[in-house]
Parts: structure tokens; C-alpha cells; sequence
């Protein structure tokens, strides 16, 4: 799907962009990082609204400056900011989009129509676009992403200012798009979840460089399981203890103690461990690290945080 090659991106003075290598070959891949991370930097230049500073990137095969017009064809793309045209309704712009994309005008304005249905606008196809709710604009502009029928979506933040039933719904038709077309998916989102819903892999932006890439599934068949514990006592015997038999624990703000516990340690033994140490367990859950953790831990490794 996507190699970056060296990908360097300056604006002034400031590095925004800084040096990607890394090559992504899944069906569908989220983008993540914090604000100012670099990820809309990363689809702009892509796109070929900012030229790359040093390096290159290929999408598809195609390099994004010596096979620009031949890679844009390929692509559908939904930004996160609206861009419509005053006084215009929603068929009339997906077809111009359509025709922006290479298709002749009949086709395009056919395929318009396809579009608005497919995503439950066919009603509302002939209505201007301010008049819409965010949810509809959200739906128009994912109709103008898939007009041209391309290999591959960028989606930037296309849950934006949904409401939970409009955002599922937002979800399922991307998830649609991905397993009945084929097409390929780069999902860039501040929501974790709507990655997980989405993508098999996640590749981490901070501060401009790659945090991370994983593969969802094999994170989370590899990761230690940990414990979620209430506990009334003293917590800081407990948690010697549980370290000394090769635990790591962490308290959370409410109070509650993560316990990460190694392969050779089970949670029947630490509730033993609690009843040695004359500490009473209110509460006791097993869990597995989720994307949010994978995620977490590969912006603080950035900043030096984590061990």
C-alpha cells in the first residue's frame, strides 16, 4: 500500500516530518498520534499538497512526485475539514468530483446518484449542502471519496463530530468498503476505537517521527495479560511482594492497581499473595493490553517515560 522512503517534510524552520522509512503492506491501516503528531502532514504530502523537503514516498506502487497523475487517480480522499461550495446540493457536487477524478460528465453524474444512495443520502441527493446536518456533510463527503471507484482511501477523521448512532453507522460503511470492494484504507483518527473497528495494522506518529507500526491482532495475542485490582490495605507491601516474584504494577488515579503479571505468576496466586499480606481484594479483573496501551506506550517511549 504505502512505502515512505526518507520522507522529510520543513515548514520555515520547523521540522514537521522527520526522516519516515517504513513500509505498509496490509488491507487497512490506522494512523494515530497526538495533536501536532504529523498525521494530515503526512496525507498532504502524500496527496501532493506539500512537497516532500528530502526523500519520497509511494503509494501503490507509484511514486508521489515522478507518477503524481497516475497515483491520484487511485485515490479517494476525505479531508477533515469541510471544503463545499456555497449553494451547491449534494449530487452536483459528487459529480463534480466525479469529473475531477477522470470520469466523463454522464458517468459521473450517474455514479453520483450511486453514491448518495449508497451511503442513505438518496433523498436528500437534490438539497443544498448547508442545509445538512454534520452527519449528512460527513456522508457527502465520504460519497465524493468513493465516486470514482478507487483502490485506496485516505480518511481523515471521518467520525468527526458525530453522534455515537451517526458514527457507528459511519463505521459500518467504511468497514463495507474495505471487505465487499477490496479497496484499501489509511484511517487517520484521534479515536482508538474507530481504528480497532477498522484496521489490521497501526502504524504511530509523534512529534513528527514513527512511534510505532504493529499488527493489531498479533499485539493483542502477544501481549502479557495484567490485573485490574480494588484493594483496601497496605498497597505498597503488596506491591513489593508482587514484584519481588517478577510483577510490575502501576496505580492508577482512582486508586485501583495495575498488575502486569509474567507467565510463570497466576491470579490465583496474587489473591494468595493478598491474603499473606493482610490485604483485602475488593475487586479483581482480568485484562489484556488494548490499543490504547499499545498506543500510550509508544508516545511516552518518545519522551523517555517508559523503561
Amino acid at each position: 500500500m504505502l512505502e515512505l522512503d526518507n520522507l522529510k517534510v520543513t515548514f520555515g524552520k520547523q521540522e514537521v516530518l522527520k526522516s519516515l522509512t517504513m513500509t505498509l503492506e496490509s488491507q487497512a491501516v490506522g494512523l494515530l498520534g497526538p495533536n501536532g503528531a504529523g498525521k494530515t502532514t503526512l496525507l498532504n504530502t502524500l496527496l501532493g499538497f506539500n512537497p516532500p523537503t528530502a526523500g519520497t514516498a509511494r503509494v501503490l506502487g507509484y511514486d508521489i512526485i515522478r507518477d503524481s497523475g497516475e497515483m491520484k487517480s487511485l485515490i479517494g480522499y476525505m479531508p477533515e475539514n469541510d471544503s463545499f461550495i456555497s449553494g451547491i446540493t449534494a449530487v452536483r457536487f459528487v459529480a463534480m468530483m466525479a469529473e475531477l477524478s477522470g470520469l466523463p460528465r454522464g458517468v459521473a453524474l450517474e455514479k453520483a446518484h450511486e453514491a448518495l444512495f449508497w451511503t442513505g443520502l438518496g433523498e436528500a441527493r437534490y438539497r443544498k449542502i448547508e442545509t445538512f446536518s454534520q452527519g449528512m456533510k460527513q456522508l457527502v463527503k465520504l460519497a465524493q471519496a468513493i465516486v470514482h471507484g478507487p483502490r485506496l482511501l485516505f480518511l481523515d477523521e471521518p467520525t468527526n463530530g458525530l453522534d455515537p448512532p451517526a458514527r457507528q453507522r459511519m463505521l459500518t460503511l467504511i468497514n463495507d468498503i474495505v471487505h465487499r470492494s477490496g479497496t484499501r484504507l489509511l484511517l487517520s483518527s484521534h479515536l482508538l476505537r474507530d481504528v480497532e473497528e477498522c484496521c489490521q495494522d497501526v502504524l504511530i506518529l509523534n512529534q513528527g517521527e514513527i512511534a510505532g507500526c504493529h499488527n493489531l491482532e498479533d499485539e493483542k495475542e502477544s501481549k502479557l495479560k495484567f490485573l485490574e485490582l480494588d484493594l483496601l490495605g497496605d498497597k505498597n507491601l503488596f506491591t513489593a511482594e508482587l514484584e519481588r516474584r517478577g510483577c510490575s504494577s502501576a496505580e492508577y488515579a482512582d486508586g485501583r492497581l495495575k498488575v502486569v503479571l509474567p507467565e510463570t505468576l497466576s491470579s490465583a496466586e496474587v489473591f494468595f499473595i493478598a491474603l499473606d499480606m493482610n490485604v483485602q481484594v475488593r475487586k479483581m479483573e482480568m485484562k489484556r493490553s488494548t490499543l490504547e496501551d499499545i498506543f500510550l506506550q509508544a508516545v511516552e517511549k518518545r519522551h523517555g517515560c517508559v523503561q
